[in-house]
């Protein structure tokens, strides 16, 4: 089976991708294309019918046309966890944006988990300490529950 399509539609950050009949990637899985020589991954956010999923760009989609090649990378993006990885800044491809090299970790989980159970949540307040400043004196985020974290650079 082709495991790549055809870019059908760019509306800024949002992409449509025609696929084969027999496949289309699983919801949130991360697609690539060559956009002028400069990989942009885009997520399947929903599968929109004709064998066309919906993705959004996590990047500039400038110069992006009808027609395009895309490749399923046939997996979630995923980013660095552990010891490595406290006190550093990751976009949300799990590229350091430090300065800093790349960490060598072990693990790697996908952006898009499941919620941790009740169980292993604390019933105490407790705040999570990010290890940034700014974050941890204005928005101090409790331990134990889901959160996103959004940060512009430019």
């Amino acid at each position: 089976m082709e495991k790549n399509g055809k870019v059908s539609q760019v509306l800024g950050p949002v992409v449509d991708v025609r696929f084969t009949e027999e496949y289309l990637p699983e919801l949130y899985n991360a697609i690539t294309v060559n956009n002028n020589g400069t990989k942009l991954v885009l997520e399947v956010v929903q599968h929109i019918g004709d064998d066309t999923v919906r993705a959004i760009a996590l990047g500039p989609t400038e110069g992006m046309a009808r027609g395009m090649d895309v490749i399923d990378t046939k997996a979630p993006i995923t980013v660095p966890v552990g010891e490595e990885v406290l006190g550093r800044m990751f976009n949300v491809l799990g590229e350091a944006i430090d300065e800093k090299p790349q960490p060598k970790t072990k693990t790697m989980r996908p952006i898009h988990r499941e919620a941790p159970s009740y169980e292993e949540q604390q019933t105490t307040a407790a705040i999570l300490e990010t290890g940034i400043k700014v974050v941890d004196l204005l928005v101090p985020f409790a331990k134990g529950g889901k959160l996103v974290c959004l940060v512009v650079l430019e």
